[in-house]
């Protein structure tokens, strides 16, 4: 029995990444029944990670994840709470399966896809010990003659996915590289909203209330004058105003008229970017405890 209680032990442990002695509880209090003892393991991840869940996870990975057809590839960003965890093989092969997950799966929305993968977070939570989240992701689909640009930055701290109409698969990677190092958030001006540019417009209008030169300047001079300021404010935001990362002496714009070629679309993901983490007092963390 006690061979048959380690080997049980083994399997148990191969399958879920749990403790020696975790594995052996989990098999004593289920009458050595896996499916009941891995469930049983489960069920304490979750309420372990229920006990974190006023941690922030900020850290994390972000791929870019092909499917098996071609014509779609999906990009995601997946949290968790610390560092090491994020740059470990478990980790990324935890972030994949998702990204496979999502891709098998037509998800109405976000809060849907994390229904779909809340067993898979639920085993790493047990497997790993600590709060994942599924922050965002977006599937692009191409048509035939279009190409997809990929690329991720510093094993997984920035991706970027594109579909590119036109060009070559060389100047897909080459944009997708780019807007990795310059992060911009429109594609051109036009597909600046509406609001925004009337906001900056107001702004630099303001600021220009302060120069004699633009003040004595007539009303449809001024105009113009605001035209050039906001053009060269959003041209460090949009895509193709930018100078080209591969080749400075031209801008995307350029690059794209040079081949032939236009882009439909992109989506950059920055692990952590507007999650705001959790500084806390360690000691008033300790004397809580000790009060409790």
């Amino acid at each position: 029995m006690a061979d048959s209680l380690i080997d049980l032990i083994k399997v148990l442990r191969d399958r879920t990444g749990a403790g020696l002695m975790d594995c052996k509880g989990a098999l004593l209090a289920n009458d050595c029944d896996l499916d009941k003892a891995t469930d049983w393991l489960r069920e304490k991840g979750l309420a372990k990670a229920a006990k974190k869940a006023d941690r922030i996870a900020a850290e994390g990975l972000a791929l870019t994840i092909p499917c098996g057809c071609g014509n779609r590839v999906v990009i995601l960003e997946v949290n968790c709470e610390t560092d090491f965890v994020a740059k470990g093989e478990q980790f990324h092969d935890f972030v994949e399966a998702i990204g496979k997950n999502l891709l098998a799966n037509n998800y109405a929305d976000l809060e849907a896809a994390k229904e779909g993968v809340k067993d898979l977070v639920a085993d790493a939570t047990v497997k790993m010990g600590e709060k994942f989240d599924l922050r965002r992701y977006q599937i692009l689909k191409k048509e035939d003659g279009q190409e997809f640009g990929t690329y991720l930055h510093m094993g997984g701290k920035i991706a970027v996915a594109l579909i590119l109409e036109g060009g070559s698969a060389e100047l897909a990677k080459g944009l997708a590289m780019h807007i990795a190092a310059n992060n911009p958030s429109y594609l051109t001006l036009s597909d600046v909203p509406a609001d925004v540019l009337a906001h900056e417009r107001d702004v630099q209008r303001e600021a220009s209330k302060n120069d004699p030169k633009f003040a004595s300047k007539p009303a449809e001079f001024q105009e113009k004058i605001l035209d050039g300021k906001l053009n060269k404010y959003f041209s460090e935001m949009t895509l193709a105003a930018q100078s080209y990362l591969m080749d400075d002496s031209k801008n995307v714009a350029q690059v794209l008229k040079d081949n032939g070629a236009s882009i439909k679309c992109f989506v950059r993901y920055q692990v952590g970017e507007g999650i705001e983490k959790r500084h806390d007092d360690f000691a008033s963390e300790v004397m809580k405890e000790i009060n409790k």
